[in-house]
């Protein structure tokens, strides 16, 4: 790629843009992958039998995906030390950044080969997917500090969530164009063919979106000045950082205690936000299935639309109230959607429970990263501080997926797990009042 003539300055205008530009280009996996077709088109293909033959052993569906996308976040919680400790010893984490983005997107186009015949095939495509999009995010995340002065991170957080918002509902309204109405796009077969096609289409998209979009940010983002050579020592170097990030840790309590409140909540809301689609798909008396499609179609819309305002409006609360008085009352609203999950039935209640996920899910997740990085001390190695987050975040995920997926298997219902993960929220917003304001660190 060619490079820019000058080299954008820390804290410009058109730097923090290209670097929120990013999430314009990978929010269409998120939305249209993770919560809105893939979870309709996974409910349709196992359609007539929720259960999966994996390698002789019965496992439900919607546990079964949870099981997957387990996996391939222990993958990313191992790999991201090594790779962040090589980008920053090289001093040339935009190359790595830009390999997971190739991998991303290719395995999206992968999808369209996901049906009941090629179902190992499939998963393969989903997980290495998944990998893909949070390995890259590793280092996106690593980039605030370096693109931005503190007092610009909240905004320039929020602002990437608020464009990622923006980009991927353009894109899922085109998608549900083709779903909706595959005869204008000249997608032929019966309704339920017509639909799934276009879904698969759809994934296609996303590839390509994903792909062409990243180029934008990769122009402008710094690549580096390190000269060093890496040698096969250092592929230990990530996981040493890491062991210095955390003994240094020990002399900063904020930033300590902010990290083990960021773990715990984020054991459920990353879960929470993954399964979303799967649970109303599966739990909502929607009538028909073409109810149904349309009704999740309305609620992720709903959800990305709330969303965009909700993360600015998280911004203004965090200035005026302060970033961990904000994230409290946040992580108690979301602990009132997950009890009121388990009582919704129809497709109204989901709709009101849609909005109010809409209006902290994005809030949560930008002020969990801008104050994250305000807490850091002054340092260069902002890669290995943001992989022990993207570590921290990715072992909670694990977790909580693991526990959703066991609790649906064992109970058949989705209920229970969605409901289990309440308790997470309030305990993570409880030892959030134990992170020690600044003068008292």
């Amino acid at each position: 790629m060619i490079k820019p003539k000058v080299a954008l300055v820390k804290g410009s205008k058109k730097l923090i843009n290209a670097w929120a530009f990013y999430d314009w280009a990978n929010s269409v996996y998120p939305l249209v992958i993770s919560s809105a077709i893939f979870p309709i088109y996974y409910g349709m293909v196992f359609s007539e039998n929720n259960q999966i033959d994996f390698f002789g052993y019965s496992v439900k569906n919607t546990a079964m995906i949870s099981f997957v996308t387990a996996l391939a976040f222990i993958v990313v919680a191992l790999i991201s030390p090594i790779l962040s400790g090589i980008a920053d010893y090289a001093g040339n984490k935009k190359k790595f950044m830009k390999f997971f983005v190739l991998m991303g997107s290719i395995s999206c186009v992968g999808l369209y080969w996901f049906n009941l015949e090629t179902i190992y095939l499939g998963f393969l495509f989903y997980f290495l997917a998944m990998i893909g999009l949070w390995s890259s995010l590793v280092f996106y995340n690593s980039y605030l500090p370096d693109i931005a002065y503190e007092d610009q991170q909240d905004r320039a957080s929020a602002k990437g969530y608020s464009m990622g918002y923006i980009g991927s509902v353009l894109l899922l309204l085109f998608n549900l164009s083709m779903v909706m109405m595959p005869d204008a796009y000249g997608i032929e077969g019966n309704e339920t063919e017509a639909a799934m096609t276009a879904m698969k289409y759809s994934f296609i998209s996303v590839g390509v979106w994903w792909a062409i979009f990243s180029l934008y940010s990769f122009y402008y983002l710094p690549v580096g000045t390190s000269d060093q050579k890496v040698t096969k020592n250092i592929i230990w170097n990530g996981f040493k950082e890491l062991h210095n990030v955390w003994n240094e840790m020990a002399e900063n309590l904020r930033l300590k205690r902010y990290l083990i409140a960021f773990f715990v909540y984020s054991t459920s809301l990353q879960t929470v936000m993954l399964v979303a689609a799967y649970f109303g798909e599966e739990e909502i008396d929607w009538g028909s299935n073409a109810d149904k499609t349309q009704g999740l179609i309305i609620s992720i819309l709903l959800i990305q639309i709330v969303a965009i305002a909700g993360a600015i409006i998280t911004a203004g609360c965090s200035e005026r109230f302060g970033n961990l008085k904000t994230l409290f009352v946040i992580n108690l609203i979301w602990a009132s959607i997950c009890i009121c999950a388990f009582f919704i039935h129809t497709p109204q209640e989901f709709y009101f429970i849609a909005g109010f996920v809409g209006l902290v899910m994005g809030g949560l997740q930008a002020l969990s990263r801008s104050t994250y990085s305000k807490f850091l001390p002054e340092t260069e190695d902002t890669a290995s501080y943001f992989s022990f987050y993207g570590v921290t975040e990715k072992i909670a995920i694990v977790i909580g997926m693991v526990l959703f997926g066991v609790l649906d298997q064992i109970t058949g219902s989705m209920r229970t797990s969605i409901l289990f993960f309440c308790v997470f929220f309030v305990i993570g917003a409880l030892m959030l009042l134990r992170v020690p304001k600044e003068n008292e660190a």
